[in-house]
């Protein structure tokens, strides 16, 4: 009874406070900004409670979201690298003469592409391990050299690059300490302990850093849904 007083309550000031703004504001008069706008109050609505009006707006972003995903890979991957090389430019033929390899190099990724379809099926549904063993080879083989690159052997050459400056002093304490607090063959006592228990110091800085670059990210994009609700919306502000 208390939740429905609230909502009701709720309801008739927003209801109010939206009545004001149209009457001192300059409403826009374009229809997709006006569903733009409901939506985008649709999704807010899930900050009170889970609602219908939310469920809508989150089923119709993801079906949307599918659709739409759908349609670029169809024409980005099976049109343009499958359909037009074997049917329209067919370029395993090059003047005039047939070349096995380039046919290969299409033929092989799409058949491997269908493979995926067998998860459909019970009896042959373990094809479908091989492009997923073959995409999540390929990706590691790609991504582990690049990442041991930019994010162990840039860090420990930065790290090893020491000026005389405090920013170095606290960067190399920091590194030292916290590798020291993930050093668990020893038990963590003594100057051992008192080292590991600067190094979380240092963790829990990171952390709240990162924590809080990700909060303002966050409110970024709500004074910029605020924008758009008072100003390309409802005009309430310049």
């Amino acid at each position: 009874m208390k939740e429905r007083i609230g909502l009701i309550i709720g309801s008739l000031i927003i209801l109010i406070v939206f009545i004001a703004m149209l009457i001192q504001g300059n409403p826009s008069k374009s229809i997709l900004i006006w569903i733009s706008a409901i939506l985008t109050l649709a999704i807010y609505s899930f900050l009170y409670k889970d609602n219908a009006f939310y469920k809508f707006a989150e089923h119709l972003f993801v079906g949307v979201s599918v659709g739409y995903g759908i349609s670029v890979y169809w024409q980005n991957s099976f049109i343009r690298l499958v359909f037009n090389p074997l049917f329209i430019t067919k370029t395993y033929i090059v003047d005039g003469q047939f070349h096995l390899w380039p046919l290969l190099a299409i033929v092989i990724p799409t058949l491997m592409g269908l493979l995926m379809l067998s998860l459909f099926t019970k009896k042959q549904g373990w094809l479908i391990r091989i492009p997923i063993a073959s995409v999540v080879g390929a990706s590691a083989g790609m991504s582990i050299p690049a990442s041991f690159q930019a994010y162990i052997f840039e860090h420990t050459k930065n790290t090893l690059y020491v000026t005389l400056s405090i920013s170095s002093f606290i960067m190399i304490v920091g590194v030292i300490t916290t590798l020291v607090y993930f050093f668990f063959s020893k038990e963590h006592k003594g100057l051992l302990g008192k080292t590991a228990n600067l190094g979380i110091w240092f963790i829990m800085v990171a952390f709240g850093a990162s924590f809080g670059y990700t909060v303002m990210a966050r409110i970024s994009l709500l004074i910029g849904r605020m924008n758009f609700l008072l100003h390309d919306w409802l005009g309430v502000i310049k």
